[in-house]
């Protein structure tokens, strides 16, 4: 029987595998910059809800932005827990092995433990988007190549702040000639079949 972490003695944030363990901040800090989509865990009841979402990390803040539509089980169940998980992860070449056990792959993730809240601030509303759009259209400029967020936009979105409390890395990495190593090459085949 595998032994289960017991909450009250270990933090949420340790890791089992201390040798793949990452604590630098620059390390988690570059992950949470880099990485392009992140899942976000909220608290329900009895029943935990985990979605994917587009995130901007604020360092300066030290708190993650997300959106989402203005109505939902996001928005209800931060109103009633704000207690969040949210992760980040990067999948690296398949490694293969002589047994199916010893099959591994390499990866990189960061955990973040915080509390969410909904953004009432407008002023913090807008730039919480705006370092979502600064992310992911990084080549085109508010004012220049699009309208500036409105204040009908602003009222169409819920935009929450993630207080990161706790944070881990874990990367698992092997040498560059490692025998056999191959990138995960699966077509995204969802975006033929309309639809399904």
């Amino acid at each position: 029987m595998t032994e289960q972490p017991n909450p009250t003695t270990k933090s949420l944030t340790d890791v089992r595998r201390k040798d793949r363990q990452v604590s630098g901040e620059k390390w988690i800090s570059a992950m949470l910059r880099e990485c392009a989509t992140a899942t976000l865990a909220t608290v329900a009841g009895e029943q935990p809800f985990s979605h994917v979402n587009l995130f901007a990390f604020d360092e300066e803040a030290h708190a993650i932005y997300v959106h989402t539509a203005r109505t939902g089980r996001t928005r209800s169940n931060i109103e009633a827990d704000g207690r969040v998980c949210f992760s980040v992860h990067e999948m690296g070449r398949l490694l293969p092995a002589d047994t199916a056990l010893e099959m591994s792959v390499e990866y990189a993730s960061v955990i973040v433990y915080g509390r969410a809240y909904v953004v009432t601030d407008p002023v913090e509303a807008r730039h919480g988007l705006q370092l979502l759009l600064d992310k992911y259209f990084v080549h085109l400029r508010s004012g220049q190549h699009y309208r500036p967020i409105t204040d009908e936009e602003l009222a169409r979105t819920a935009v929450y702040r993630i207080d990161i409390e706790q944070w881990s890395g874990k990367r698992k990495q092997v040498a560059a000639d490692f025998p056999g190593a191959f990138t995960y090459a699966r077509p995204g085949t969802w975006r033929d079949e309309p639809g399904a």
